[in-house]
């Protein structure tokens, strides 16, 4: 079973509570693929998930995951982001 990271940070947007896990800074490139919202939508509708990946990796990691505000507070917005990373990371 892979290592699921730490909550680093939680930041409230216009529309999304931004739950991050890794640094952005370490990665090379950063995408939100739409394979990733599907299985952040099987947890909470209309989140997205940013990955990233290094330059010299082939592995893409979950960078944060944004949960709609009209889904959760700071609190299950943070939970639902964890279920997410664990679908994903897993």
């Amino acid at each position: 079973m892979a290592d699921i990271p730490d909550v680093q940070m939680v930041d409230e947007e216009d529309e999304y509570i931004h739950v991050r896990f890794r640094d952005p800074d370490r990665f090379d490139t950063i995408r939100t693929p739409d394979w990733a919202a599907n299985v952040a939508n099987s947890v909470s509708e209309g989140s997205e998930v940013r990955t990233g990946k290094k330059e010299d990796g082939d592995e893409w990691q979950v960078e944060s995951v944004l949960i709609r505000k009209e889904n959760a507070d700071e609190d299950e917005a943070r939970e639902q982001a964890k279920q997410i990373v664990e679908k994903i990371e897993s």
